[in-house]
């Protein structure tokens, strides 16, 4: 292995390995995720376009890779930070191991990162962009004081699909929109539908003449206000036909009523976040990741349906004078809890009931 070093745009330096694809630099916006599995799915989640994403859980990869586990056709973050990355892998369902998956699609990694110091810096410094790799110390800095970060650049173009395709052989129709969706979410919906996946910027009046019963926002990287003609879009589809929204899908339908959004100190990447439903008070334990959220009090045109117990951002919207309803976290989380897979039943429900 050789020396790296990561290198944050406020000077802020951590000493590591190259593993994965070896690079000299790679740079991208830096936030950590707190899961204790699921690694392989975090790294091909498309929504970490732009990013560099540190593990907080200090042993990654020992149960390896396996191409079940995939969420899209390629890893789509910047790089992978890591405290121990396992060279023994121990599981039946493993076809490889980590390093050599992350060499194969071509993200570079970074290991033997003091990553609960870089987590903390990250937590009391907010988000910041990064660079780590095989060169100085200085030629990193300047990558890292270079990189846009993730603020006002649309992400969403170089995930989503290229062409539509179908997937799923559920009784109805749904059209689902790209935005970096997962393949686990296509999976869920597929159970329901017959689901068309269609591009980001495929016009809502293209998308109603397809007759569907219901429209799929989904998640995706970045920000929401960068993806150009989303919110207008998504604004054309309402009162039309009935619309689910997750993640970023939740962040356009707000702002297609009106809402808007803002960027999160370190943002939401993890697997147990509390949220309490309103209707009933349960609390839910929640999959999430994401840096923006919804500005509370700026949708006038919904109700909010869910809290964030930690920060009590809006992790849910129920549209007034539409059927149309969304969630921030990722009810689909695989590994992750269960608590809100009843939300599929009630975009179900929704659809049963027509627009």
């Amino acid at each position: 292995m050789r020396d790296a070093l990561l290198v944050l745009a406020d000077g802020e330096v951590f000493e590591g390995e190259a593993v994965g694809a070896e690079v000299e630099v790679a740079s991208g916006e830096v936030v950590f995720n707190t899961v204790l599995t699921g690694y392989q799915e975090v790294i091909t989640d498309p929504s970490y376009a732009g990013q560099i994403v540190t593990f907080t859980t200090a042993h990654i990869g020992n149960y390896g890779v396996t191409g079940l586990d995939d969420e899209a056709r390629r890893p789509a973050c910047r790089g992978v930070v890591v405290r121990d990355l396992a060279r023994r892998r121990s599981n039946w369902r493993a076809e490889g191991d980590l390093d050599a998956f992350l060499a194969d699609a071509g993200v570079p990694g970074i290991a033997g990162v003091d990553t609960r110091r870089l987590t903390r810096h990250l937590r009391d410094r907010g988000a910041l962009v990064g660079a780590f790799g095989t060169a100085d110390e200085a030629t990193l800095l300047a990558a890292a004081c270079s990189d846009p970060g993730t603020e006002g650049v649309d992400l969403v173009h170089a995930v989503t699909c290229g062409e539509p395709y179908v997937t799923g052989d559920g009784p109805r129709r749904v059209v689902a929109y790209d935005f970096g969706v997962k393949a686990t979410m296509l999976r869920h919906l597929g159970r329901l539908a017959t689901v068309e996946v269609v591009p980001a910027s495929t016009p809502a009046d293209e998308v109603l003449a397809r007759g569907p019963d219901g429209v799929f926002l989904s998640n995706g990287p970045g920000d929401p206000a960068a993806v150009r003609g989303a919110s207008e879009t998504v604004a054309g589809l309402l009162g039309h036909v009935p619309v689910f929204g997750i993640c970023l899908g939740h962040q356009l339908l707000a702002t297609a009523l009106g809402g808007e959004t803002y960027k999160l100190p370190f943002g939401h990447h993890g697997g147990n976040h509390p949220v309490r439903r309103l209707a009933t008070g349960a609390v839910e334990i929640t999959s999430q990741n994401h840096s923006y959220a919804v500005a509370d009090g700026t949708v006038e045109g919904a109700d909010v349906t869910h809290v964030n117990l930690n920060d009590g951002v809006v992790e849910g919207l129920s549209c007034r004078e539409a059927p149309a309803f969304s969630v921030q976290y990722h009810p689909e989380a695989g590994p992750g809890p269960h608590d809100a897979r009843y939300l599929f039943a009630e975009f179900e429900a929704l659809m049963e009931r027509g627009a």
